[in-house]
């Protein structure tokens, strides 16, 4: 999915021209939980954060650089592997603007089972 909008197969609503930077982009993803819920995602192909050390930290770069100017709140989320939340398997960081009772919970936060 990821490698396609890369590769201009797929449209999508730039944050920032694909030229912009030359080893990530950011776009708004299908389903923005919030508006401004941004996603910085590779151009290489890298399954998680864990797979490459040194593409996380240059796509954790873009993600900060992106956000130096604005004092907003906000959450910088990535997962790996399906029981951590993970459903598109290529590295990307969910930028999620967030303000006092938005009503959003975090993963760890919802859906939480009582041991018995």
């Amino acid at each position: 999915m990821f490698c396609d909008i890369i590769a201009g197969r797929e449209p999508v609503q730039w944050i920032l021209q694909p030229d912009h930077w030359p080893d990530a982009v950011a776009f708004i993803p299908l389903n923005p939980v919030v508006e401004g819920h941004t996603l910085i995602v590779p151009k290489v192909h890298v399954r998680d954060f864990a797979e490459s050390p040194e593409v996380f930290a240059a796509t954790s770069l873009r993600a900060a650089e992106l956000m130096q100017f604005t004092p907003r709140a906000m959450n910088v989320i990535t997962s790996r592997g399906k029981a951590a939340t993970q459903s598109i398997f290529h590295l990307h960081l969910h930028l999620v603007p967030r303000q006092d009772n938005d009503g959003l919970a975090l993963p760890w936060y919802s859906g939480r089972r009582k041991k018995t």
